[in-house]
């Protein structure tokens, strides 16, 4: 559970990068990363802006962060944009990001098509507004033929409630076992492995309702950087604590 101390005074050249990234790659990765994308609100207002650009900034980087994952070789990125308990935001904020994300959708489109970046979406639709609905389905028909990294938005999405749902379905389904493999079937990340990496920027170390079944066996890195200043750097900063861990899963080191 532990992270790197925050290492963002430090300047690294895109030769050095280049040599890291290349050494990075000759060890195992994690196949699936989570990011739960914290400190917008709070990187904005410590620099007297509104908490709105500190969404917009983020966006960016959210880009800049796929695409880094992508050509590192992690196969499956999933990032928590927007929580079921969100909805407890001052209305304007809300407002505002659910335009944001409209907009990005649609806008990014192209690009993302172009990056050969799959989209999946995690969470309940039915309590997002019906033309939000209609963008993500058409974002997600758009790259179902990609086959380069799997991006995973969490967009009104609780744990809690996936775990809910899914047992109640599993049990509508009575003719089936009640058994973990058969009520995975029913969550939004049936199409994905469990969560190998899971990282937060921010300064807060909890899991916020985020994959909790998911990441049962994850490894957990924190940092204090906030997530519109979280850089390449960053992300190869925790995927290098992952490679310096022994991952056990409940046997006896060396086993």
């Amino acid at each position: 559970m532990r992270g790197l101390p925050d290492k963002g005074g430090i300047i690294i050249n895109k030769k050095e990068l280049e040599k890291w990234k290349k050494k990075l790659k000759e060890k195992p990765l994690p196949n699936h990363v989570a990011i739960i994308m914290d400190g917008n609100g709070r990187w904005a207002l410590k620099r007297g802006l509104p908490r709105e650009e500190g969404h917009r900034v983020g966006v960016e980087t959210l880009k800049k962060i796929t695409r880094s994952s992508g050509e590192l070789g992690i196969k499956n990125l999933t990032v928590y944009a927007f929580s079921t308990e969100n909805w407890r935001r001052p209305r304007k904020e809300v407002t505002f990001l659910m335009d944001l994300f409209h907009r990005t959708f649609e806008r990014e489109a192209k690009e993302l098509l172009a990056n050969n970046v799959r989209v999946f979406f995690f969470g309940n639709r039915a309590g997002l507004a019906k033309n939000l609905q209609k963008i993500m389905g058409k974002l997600e028909n758009e790259t179902a033929n990609c086959d380069g990294i799997f991006l995973n938005i969490a967009l009104n999405y609780g744990s809690r409630q996936e775990i809910t749902e899914a047992a109640k379905a599993l049990c509508r389904k009575g003719e089936q076992e009640f058994s973990e493999k058969n009520l995975e079937k029913f969550f939004y990340s049936s199409n994905c492995p469990d969560v190998d990496l899971l990282i937060r920027p921010g300064g807060e170390m909890r899991l916020s309702n985020f994959l909790l079944w998911q990441a049962a066996y994850a490894e957990l890195f924190f940092t204090e950087t906030f997530w519109p200043d979280f850089t390449e750097k960053d992300l190869y900063l925790a995927v290098e604590d992952f490679q310096n861990r022994q991952r056990r899963f409940g046997r006896v080191g060396g086993e």
